[in-house]
This record gives structure tokens, C-alpha cells and sequence, in this order.
């Protein structure tokens, strides 16, 4: 609406109101000049064609301005539209903020829960701690049994670690391990550097954690009585079930089960041990658990602490063949928020974890074969496994005729129920880490489930056919059909005949019968032709590692 003067009068103009508005005619009644003060009200009739807006400017529907259309094309409301494009895109965000070793909680922990955890955890110093048993000794420091000076109520006793090398990277572990999975490993509680006043002593780090027991798994292995006296422990009673296979397999399984899970609470934050063996395993008295110690050699992949791409810390005797977590040719870490945000990527690329997989894979062996148990036939067993290029069904192949009594008894125990226990360990223990399974899958494998009700059993044994067709090699079946199928409509071979294609049904993976002196050729082509495609896909892995350095470079840059 707008205003328009005519001879002292306001009106108003109608065809401001706009084309779809039809106002009634307006009347005003509005003193005039004094001579026409007793003149009849008059009365104004608007139409569109009177008056032209003298003073004020032409209508819309003049001007043609378009403040109508405008008006009229406008979204009739704000709310968001929800499209199936950013469905998709907002949740494959999600999964990626999410997904191993977490970007979100990554951020999280880093700027919120570590700020704040400096207000409210309690500080110690040396005058505070009084030094007690010596409790053991390692190349990187000395463990002792201490208590404190003013004894709190609560505290109970704690244990010291006095560290030369390592310590700070330590302090850092267990304060990551502490706020995001605080099962897996010992109660920490604080860390600091303590000053030498001389000069020939280096700086010390101290470490503290609540004492939760002297007994790591190494000790309990060494006796005679494994692993039945593991049972109370663990169990909190005795079973009521005669000694033999089935009573040792049900404690056996539960320290595996509690070895992967306290693994993969790691490996969800990001940090691989590469130090996992017995020494390396305590029994916590409070929770009737085994936590990891030690987190000394450990790689925090989510920042990069502790990480360098040509270097490794690890033992041999439980190390995994490739010894490095990444390909060499990873780039050093860059800054903090740009490697956690880049980290899912490097983790798929190399998986890192499945290298304390393998170490958790010779640790089940040693509980199942007592001969394997002391340094030098863990030694001994590692050669062997070379020569057998780590495979263990090879291995298994070779020593099975002529094994002993302790021998025979550890395969008979992996054999129960259907051999899952021995299909859990070989996949555990494998040459190329990306075959072996990660903790989280482990965990899943039917051989920690309980048998009980049929329903059960039956999912028990759906899961079992899924875990075997999905971690058979079926290498050497195909390689004998492809090498078949290659002398097809030739002279020599001349395709499938009907015992071969009788043969191909029958034909069991990693297990060629050599019943004939055609098979027994066959194996050597076999042998010799794995051996070449070992080394093809050797060089393929190489060429991997290289293309990966390439895409990596372009994304982040190299420290000088």
C-alpha cells in the first residue's frame, strides 16, 4: 500500500496492494479547506485508472518491477530436504570419522579428554614414593614394588618403573590406554622425569601403575602343572571335570579370549604393541584378567608417536616375519590433527595390527605344546616355520609322523571340535600379514563360543563353514585347473577328461593326493611354480609399496 497526495488529501493508492488483492472502494472523510468545511463528506471511489501517484512514484503493476513473481516463486519453507545422495554422503562421513583408528574420538581425546584429565588425576614426585622389592630388571629399566610416603586411604600398593630409554613414550601410551581402554592394560597413574643431580647418570622416567600382581603368563607357563593352574585364577573355582584335553582346551580358551580382547582394545585406538609375549602378560588379581604390560616399543598410529618408517623394536623369538609394522616407504608422520585425520587410510593400507596377531598365534602354540615353551625350542620352532616358508599345515605335515608324546597330545587338543581350535591358529600364523585376521574377527571365531542348546550348535557349526570357506588357499587347486585348462585342445593333455574332471570334484585345497606318478610330477611343477609366483608377488609388493610412497607424497609432505 502506498501513500498518494492530491489537494491536501491522503488517500490510498489500491493498485499498490498488488494484482491478486481487490480491496473494497475506500472512503474517507477528511476536513478540507475552511471553505469547504460544511460541504458533504466526500466520498472517494479508487479505481485503478484515476489516479497516477502524483508525488510517489508509478505502481508495480506499472513498473513491472517483478516484486510479485518474486514473491510468488519463493520456497514456502526453509526445512532441509532430505536426498538419498546425502543420505550416503553423510554416512560414509560418519563411518570414516569412525573406523579404525578413530578420527572423532581421535580429536576428542586429544584437545578434551587430555586437557581436562590435567585438573582432576592426581601428581606424585619422588619424595612421595617409598622404594620397596625389586621385582625385575630389562634393558630399557628396573620394576619395583613401592608404596607411598603418606599413605592415602585407598591406594594400597603401586608399582615403579624406572625408565632410561623409552619412558616418555611410555607415559604417553599408558595416558591414551587409560582414557580409551583402561581393561586392556595395568592401572597407570602418573608419569614424570625425574632429574640426576650428577652428571654421569642420565634423567630418569618414572612410571607408576596400582599393583594388580607379581605372576605374568611366562611364569605361570613355566610350570609343570599349565594349565591347571591357570583354572582358579581365572575361573574363580575349580571345574568339576576330569584332567585330559577338554578341561585343559576350556582354560586354554580363556586366556586366548582375554589375550584378544585386551588386543583389540589397542588396536581400536590406534597403537600396536610389537612386544607381545608371555613376559609382556600379567595376571591382574583384582579382575582375574591378563592385561599387557609394557608399552615401551609401542606405535601410537593415530599421531604417529613412537613411529618411524625404517626402523622396528620388537623380540624375535615372537616377532612376525615382515618385522615392520608399515612398508618402509610410508613417510614419517606429520602433524598431529593431519595424521589422525589421514590415519584410516594409512591403517587400511597396511594394517598394522595383524603383526601382534602372529605374536598372539605363537603364544597359543606354546600353551598347546608344552616342548615349545623354553627359549631354545621356540627358537628352534622358528626355523622349522622358515623352512616351511610359515606355513604351518607344512610344518604340521613334517613333524606329525615322527612327534612325540607332548607333540601329539598339543595336536590332539587343537583337533577338538572339528579342529576349529587348529583353524584359529593358522590363521593367526601367516606369512602376509593382510591373511591373517585381526583381533576383532578372532574374537568372533567359533572357537570361544559354548556349546549348549542345539540352536547353538547349529550357528556354531554355520559359522565354521562360513570362517572355512572364507580363509581356505585354494592356490594350488586353481593353478592345477588353470595349468589344465592351458593344454586344452592340444596334443599334450588335450583337455579334461572324465577321472580328471571326477579328480576336480574331489579335490580338497592345500591337500593334493599323490597317489600317481602324474601327481607327483604335477606336485614338483607345483612347488617349483609356486616359488615363481612367490617372487612375482614379491616384486608386485614392491611395485605396491612404491605406488603407495607416490600417493602419499602427494598429500603429505616429507620432514627435512
Amino acid at each position: 500500500m502506498a501513500a498518494v497526495g492530491i489537494g491536501g488529501v491522503a488517500v490510498l493508492h489500491s493498485s499498490f496492494l498488488g494484482s491478486k488483492l481487490k480491496p473494497k472502494p475506500l472512503c474517507l472523510s477528511i476536513p478540507l479547506k475552511k471553505e469547504w468545511k460544511n460541504s458533504r463528506i466526500i466520498s472517494f471511489s479508487f479505481a485503478h485508472d484515476v489516479f497516477l501517484g502524483v508525488g510517489v512514484g508509478l505502481p508495480c503493476t506499472v513498473m513491472e518491477c517483478g516484486d510479485i513473481i518474486y514473491r510468488s516463486t519463493l520456497p514456502k519453507s526453509n526445512e532441509i530436504t532430505v536426498t538419498i545422495p546425502g543420505v550416503i554422503l553423510a554416512l560414509g562421513t560418519l563411518s570414516y570419522l569412525w573406523s579404525t583408528p578413530g578420527v572423532a574420538p581421535g580429536f576428542f581425546d586429544m584437545f578434551v579428554l587430555a586437557f581436562l584429565e590435567r585438573f582432576w588425576r592426581p601428581t606424585y614426585k619422588k619424595d612421595d614414593i617409598v622404594l620397596g622389592k625389586k621385582l625385575g630388571e630389562g634393558s630399557f629399566g628396573s620394576v619395583y614394588r613401592v608404596s607411598l610416603a603418606k599413605n592415602n586411604k585407598g591406594s594400597g600398593d603401586l608399582v615403579l618403573k624406572r625408565a632410561t630409554e623409552y619412558g616418555a613414550v611410555e607415559i604417553w601410551m599408558n595416558e591414551r590406554v587409560r582414557r580409551a581402554c583402561a581393561n586392556s592394560c595395568a592401572d597407570f597413574l602418573y608419569g614424570f622425569l625425574e632429574k640426576s643431580t650428577s652428571s654421569k647418570k642420565e634423567a630418569e622416567y618414572w612410571l607408576l601403575w596400582r599393583f594388580e600382581g607379581e605372576a605374568t603368563l611366562a611364569d605361570l607357563m613355566q610350570s609343570r602343572d599349565f594349565p591347571y593352574n591357570v583354572e582358579a585364577l581365572i575361573l574363580g573355582e575349580v571345574q568339576d571335570l576330569p584332567k585330559g584335553l577338554d578341561r585343559e582346551n576350556r582354560i586354554i580358551q580363556t586366556i586366548m579370549g582375554q589375550l584378544l580382547f585386551a588386543l583389540d582394545g589397542l588396536h581400536s585406538t590406534g597403537i600396536v604393541h610389537r612386544d607381545i609375549k608371555p613376559q609382556n602378560i600379567i595376571f591382574s588379581q583384582g579382575s582375574r584378567t591378563f592385561k599387557i604390560i609394557d608399552l615401551g616399543a609401542a606405535a601410537d598410529l593415530r599421531v604417529g608417536i613412537n613411529y618411524i618408517p625404517k626402523e622396528f623394536l620388537l623380540d624375535p623369538r615372537y616377532a612376525a616375519p615382515e618385522q615392520y609394522i608399515m612398508s618402509t616407504q610410508t613417510p614419517s608422520a606429520p602433524s598431529a590433527p593431519v595424521a589422525t585425520a589421514l590415519s584410516p587410510v594409512l591403517w587400511q593400507l597396511n594394517l598394522p595390527d595383524r603383526f601382534d596377531i602372529y605374536s598372539v598365534g605363537l603364544i597359543f602354540l606354546q600353551m598347546a605344546f608344552p616342548g615349545l615353551r623354553s627359549d631354545n625350542s621356540l627358537i628352534q620352532f622358528n626355523r622349522q616355520l622358515k623352512r616351511c616358508e610359515y606355513d604351518l599345515v607344512s610344518w604340521r605335515q613334517t613333524v606329525e609322523p615322527r612327534a612325540g608324546p607332548e607333540l601329539r597330545k598339543g595336536f590332539e587338543l587343537l583337533d577338538l571340535d572339528g579342529g576349529i581350535g587348529w583353524e584359529l591358529l593358522t590363521s593367526m600364523v601367516r606369512f602376509k600379514a593382510r591373511q591373517r585376521i585381526s583381533a576383532k574377527t578372532a574374537l568372533a571365531h567359533p572357537y570361544f563360543d559354548r556349546e549348549g542348546l542345539l540352536a547353538l550348535s547349529v550357528i556354531q557349526n554355520l559359522k565354521l563353514q562360513l570362517f572355512r570357506a572364507t580363509q581356505q588357499d585354494y592356490s594350488e587347486a586353481a593353478n592345477w585347473v588353470v595349468q589344465l585348462m592351458a593344454k586344452s585342445g592340444t596334443e599334450q593333455g588335450g583337455g579334461f577328461t572324465e577321472a580328471q574332471l571326477q579328480e576336480l570334484r574331489e579335490i580338497e585345497p592345500k591337500k593334493m593326493k599323490k597317489s600317481s606318478a602324474q601327481r607327483n610330477a604335477l606336485a614338483s611343477a607345483l612347488r617349483v611354480q609356486r616359488k615363481i609366483l612367490r617372487t612375482l608377488n614379491e616384486s608386485m609388493d614392491e611395485l605396491s609399496r612404491q605406488r603407495k610412497s607416490l600417493w602419499w607424497s602427494r598429500w603429505i609432505p616429507r620432514e627435512e
